[in-house]
């Protein structure tokens, strides 16, 4: 079950609840904007979302206490999934651009957790 949603913006930090779900909006700096495709709704807008790979990276990036290998499992990702589809090569070309140490130990330790080592 989705107990929340997770965007990220270039404005400030807010979170809400409402009849749909809670709902919460995370400031990423703008040079860590990409890795988005626009999917159209049935009235000729569209909304971007995160490819999975940048989606992850995102997720680490902003919430960076998920810095073990039993913190990564806990977050319950899709294990076919990752063996299977995940693109790594994009993972890491994504992971280069955010130029963070920390955040290139956590990814180390999904790639280990999935068998990518």
């Amino acid at each position: 079950m989705v107990i929340q949603t997770t965007s990220v913006t270039s404005l400030k930090n807010t979170h809400f609840t409402n009849y749909f779900g809670e709902f919460s909006y995370n400031n990423i700096k703008e040079e860590l904007f990409f890795g988005y495709e626009p999917k159209p709704l049935k009235d000729n807008r569209s909304f971007l979302f995160a490819t999975p790979e940048k989606a992850i990276l995102d997720l680490l990036y902003l919430y960076p206490f998920y810095n073990s290998e039993k913190e990564i499992e806990n977050l319950r990702l899709d294990d076919c999934f990752m063996r299977e589809e995940l693109d790594i090569g994009r993972l890491r070309n994504y992971l280069a651009l955010f130029k963070n140490k920390a955040l290139d130990k956590r990814v180390g330790l999904l790639l280990k957790l999935y068998g990518y080592d």
